[in-house]
């Protein structure tokens, strides 16, 4: 019963869309963000719980197997799309999962128009992809402070031995 729950949350942008539409109606604010979360850590718990905090509803743009292949290396993803998807989902602070095959979420940030984008503070506004559309929008753009001594890049390190 409860893994239904988790996958309810994966949709595709149509479904997404009527999905953060009713959200709007009922006067909630749509938070966005994205990345690759192929080794999930503390780092990534605690990024996704603050960029939560800042609205009522979180959205995360999943890059697809190919794109963090094309981003990362041939070496990744570690863990496939279902299940980096999967894990997303299963967090209490995200409403929804939309996987996107470009290496970028552009069209996803311009179907669905967040009332917030939120990035990393590694991330400059103007290197932040879709920022100009949701600021034309009427929305706002954030950044939040990574949690120092975690990375995918250094685990995957770790693990290897290196």
């Amino acid at each position: 019963m409860m893994l239904e729950h988790i996958k309810a949350k994966i949709s595709d942008l149509p479904s997404l869309q009527r999905r953060v539409n009713a959200w709007r109606v009922r006067g909630e604010e749509i938070v966005f963000t994205n990345g690759c979360f192929d080794l999930l850590h503390l780092g990534h718990v605690t990024y996704l719980a603050e960029a939560r905090a800042l609205g009522d509803r979180l959205v995360v743009g999943l890059n697809a197997d190919a794109s963090v292949s094309r981003l990362k290396g041939e070496h990744r993803p570690i863990h496939d799309m279902h299940s980096r998807a999967m894990m997303l989902a299963s967090m209490e602070c995200v409403d929804a999962v939309v996987v996107f095959e470009e290496d970028t979420p552009l069209l996803l940030i311009e179907g669905l128009l967040p009332d917030i984008l939120v990035k990393g503070g590694d991330y400059e506004l103007n290197q932040i992809v879709g920022h100009d559309v949701v600021i034309q929008a009427g929305g706002v753009v954030k950044t939040i402070a990574f949690l120092d001594g975690y990375s995918s890049t250094k685990i995957e390190a770790r693990i290897k031995g290196a």
